[in-house]
C-alpha cells in the first residue's frame, strides 16, 4: 500500500466532502469486494511454494526424516508434516 496525495486523485468536491470528516490524517480505502486477487497471482510465490513441496515429498519418500527436512528448508517440522501427510 502506498501513499497518494488525495488532492491528486479526487476531484475538488470530493476532497471537500471528505474533509469534513477527516482533515490532515490518513484514510485507508479497501479495494471493492470483487478486485481481491488470490494469493500469488501477482508474484511466483505460489508456484515456488509448490515446487519446493514437492522437492520435500520427494525427499520424504526417499528416506529423510522430518526434522533433516525441517533444517534443510527452514521450516517447522509440524509444517514439514502437514506437507508429507496431505494427501492430494
Amino acid at each position: 500500500m502506498k501513499y497518494v496525495n488525495a488532492q491528486v486523485v479526487f476531484p475538488q468536491a470530493l476532497l471537500g466532502e471528505i474533509q469534513k470528516y477527516v482533515q490532515g490524517g490518513l484514510v485507508y480505502i479497501p479495494k471493492s469486494p470483487g478486485s481481491h486477487k488470490k494469493w500469488g497471482t501477482d508474484t511466483d510465490t505460489k508456484l515456488m511454494t509448490a515446487q519446493r513441496n514437492e522437492e520435500i515429498v520427494r525427499a520424504f519418500a526417499a528416506g529423510r526424516t522430518v526434522p533433516a527436512l525441517a533444517d534443510a528448508y527452514c521450516l517447522a517440522e509440524e509444517t514439514i508434516k502437514k506437507i508429507v501427510y496431505t494427501k492430494k
